[in-house]
Formats: structure tokens, sequence, C-alpha cells
């Protein structure tokens, strides 16, 4: 007989969301101090060059892909089954909006 998986239901996919939405807003803060330090502060100069701005991406693009995988290891562990399939989605998405996230990192 066919095993039928159990479903996360909408509560799971708001909190799910809500989790989703702070990890993004403390992630964002904590590279962007972290990467206070490197690029230039003025953007609209006329001898900015790409080379300060690249490392700066370069770094935040790194970091937040690195804490997206930690939490990715650390929540499937320690997630039940049924609550499991919505990570893969949230790290799609994560991925995502880690690149629309340089765009406030430079304003």
């Amino acid at each position: 007989m066919a095993e039928l998986r159990e479903k996360s239901g909408p509560l799971a996919l708001l909190i799910g969301a809500g989790s989703f939405v702070a990890f993004e807003v403390a992630a964002f803060y904590l590279l962007q101090f972290v990467t206070s330090g490197l690029g230039e502060a003025n953007q609209m100069q006329p001898e900015n060059t790409i080379v300060s701005n690249w490392v700066k991406t370069v770094a935040f693009l790194l970091l937040h892909l690195l804490l997206v995988l930690a939490a990715v290891l650390l929540l499937s562990n320690k997630l039940p089954r049924r609550y499991r399939g919505q990570i893969t989605g949230w790290l799609f998405l994560s991925l995502l909006v880690g690149f629309g996230l340089l765009i406030p990192l430079f304003y």
C-alpha cells in the first residue's frame, strides 16, 4: 500500500515565511556590519572603482551563502520530517534574495 505523507498546513507555511523574513533581515544587518569596512561609502563619486565594491559584493554573497547553508543543515536535523519539505523552497528563495539584498547594501 502506498505510504501517505503528511503535508504541512497553512499555519506551518506562515510560520516558515515569518522565520524566513526574520532570518533574512538579521542576516542582512549582520553582514552589512561585517562588510562595512569594504567598498566605497559614496557610490556617486567620479573616481569610484569597481574593484573595492566587487570585493564587498563577493564577500557579502559568500557569507550569505555560508549562513544559509548553515541554517539549512541545522534545520534539516532539528525539524520534524513533515516540515522538511519546506526547507528546499526557502533555500532557493534565500539564494535569490541574497542577490536582491545587494541593492540596499550599497545604498
